[in-house]
This record gives C-alpha cells, structure tokens and sequence, in this order.
C-alpha cells in the first residue's frame, strides 16, 4: 500500500516541479527583458540628452572654447556670467518676455474654453449632419498650413490686423483647431451619459452641464490641452516672424534670431545658449510638475472612439 501511494504521488510530485521550473524560468525571462528594456530606454535617453548638455555647457564657456576640435565638454572655467550678458547686452529680453507671456496666456485661455466647448457638442449634442461635420473638422489636420498661410495673411491684411496680436490670438477664440477639439471629444466620450442626464433632470441647462459636470471631470485632458497651447505658442517662431513688424512687440522667439554683436554679423555662442536656456525653463518647469496631468490626459483620451 505505501509503495501504491508512493507511485500515486510521485506524478504529482513531478507536475508540482515542473511548475516551478517553468515559473522560475519566466522570472529570469521577465527580468531579462525589463533590464534589457531599461538599458535600451537609458540609452536613448542619454543620446537625445546630449544637445542639451551641449548647450547648457556651451552657455558658461568663453566664445573661443564652444567650437573646439576635438570638443570640449566640459568648460575649462564655468562663466556664469554670460547669463545676464544674454539678457542684457544684446535685445530687451523682459520686454520680449513679457510680450510673449501675453499671448502665450491669450491663447492658451481661448484654446482650453472654445475647444472644450466644441468638444462637448459633437461629443453631447446630437443635430443633423454632426458625424459628417466631425469628419470634415478632423480633415482639416491633413491640410498643411503652409497652405493656408498665404490666404490667411491676405485676410488679415484687409482687416487690417497686421502688425498687432490679433492674427496670432484670433484662431484660438474660434475652436482651437481640430487636434485641441479631438483630444477634449474623446476624453468627454469617456465620461457616462447619466451624469448628464441626472443634471437635465435637475433643471441643469446644456451650457450647466458643460460647466458644472463636464469642464471638473476633464481636468486632465484641459492640462493636456494646456501644455500643448503653452509649449506651441511659446516656441512659436514663423507667426510673429509673420505678422509682427516692430521690434518693440516681437516675442522671444523672433529676439533669439536677432543674436549678433554690436556693429558685426558675429553670433555669440555661448550668450545665445545661455539665453535659449533662459526661454526653455518657463515649459521645462510647467512640464515638469504637469506631466502626470498630461500624461493621463492624453492616455485616456483614446479609451473611447
């Protein structure tokens, strides 16, 4: 009987090792692949860090070290003072820093309500024609606006809106363009029917529920939207470059390209990185403590088509 039992058990036995052979050797698969995955993403990381630390060393060295061969990474004494030469000596930097504040705000306060407002009706609303309409809207992304350029400043140009903010404002007050009105419409798909249907029943206006119910629960999506119009309007170069004629109201992006010594056609090196940093923290910083908003905003908002 104990040999019978012995045998009986022993297959048992064998399933049970194999079992945790099999799940040992998954481990040391997975661990495998997550260190090889990480080694892959440091990597990358690093590579793209590069130009970065290139110009964060480029801006506190002296002018002879920046095109040294082979180069030099590292500067010899660190000049911290080429940053206020950056912001002092060659455009007025506060002038163009706050120029660029006012629009980067205006826009982006136009973006975020005008988006999320047209979001909410083809997403809420439902009229004759919205699915054709929606589909005409998302078109419009695949229209290169390069295109659209030329008629847009002709246009402007008969209203008489050259050389002002207007033309750089304006079209974020008339639906924030087709991209900003996806991304809200598919997050505002995501969020149940009832909740807006328990607010009809309350007496709650169409506008109430876009207000009161929809625009609390989206908050990751307008931050989403937020960074998007922030970093677009702040980096924005050919726009101003457009529009804008007098030095007194161009923006930093425009002040960048204006980087030469007194009298020469000689580009400072060294000053202009250290000034493009000074233009990088604003995003860098709002990225940095609105990254899990973006993040979520933009994950989320493809749950739901």
């Amino acid at each position: 009987m104990v040999r019978g039992a012995l045998t009986a058990g022993a297959p048992a036995l064998g399933a049970e090792e194999t079992l945790a052979r099999w799940r040992r050797r998954k481990r040391i698969r997975d661990a495998f692949a997550s260190l090889l995955t990480h080694l892959v993403l440091v990597t990358l990381g690093f590579i793209l860090m590069i130009p970065f630390f290139w110009m964060v060393s480029s801006s506190l060295k002296p002018l002879d070290e920046v095109f040294l061969f082979p180069p030099q990474w590292l500067p010899s004494v660190p000049r911290f003072a080429n940053y206020p030469a950056a912001i002092n000596d060659y455009f007025p930097f506060w002038l163009y820093a706050f120029n660029t504040v006012q629009v980067t705000l205006a826009v982006l306060v136009g973006r975020v309500f005008t988006a999320s407002l047209t979001a909410y009706g083809f997403a809420r609303l439902h009229f004759r024609g919205r699915g054709p309409l929606f589909i005409l809207m998302l078109s419009t992304m695949m229209v290169p606006e390069h295109v659209t350029m030329i008629p847009t400043y002709i246009l402007f140009k008969h209203l008489q809106w050259l050389n002002t903010y207007v033309p750089l404002i304006l079209p974020a007050y008339v639906g924030g363009g087709a991209f900003s009105i996806f991304l809200m419409r598919q997050f505002i798909m995501t969020i149940p029917q009832e909740l807006d249907d328990a607010a009809r029943i309350d007496g709650c206006s169409w506008l109430g529920v876009y207000w009161r119910i929809v625009m609390p629960l989206c908050l990751p999506a307008l931050a989403a939207l937020a960074i998007f119009a922030f970093m677009g309007t702040w980096n924005d170069f050919i726009h101003p470059l457009i529009y804008l004629n007098t030095p007194e109201k161009f923006t930093l992006a425009i002040g960048l390209r204006m980087y030469h010594l007194r009298g020469t056609e000689i580009t400072p090196w060294n000053h202009l990185m250290a000034a493009s940093i000074m233009v990088l923290i604003p995003p860098l910083v709002l990225f940095f403590f609105a990254q899990r908003f973006f993040i979520q905003g933009v994950v989320v908002s493809g749950l739901k088509g």
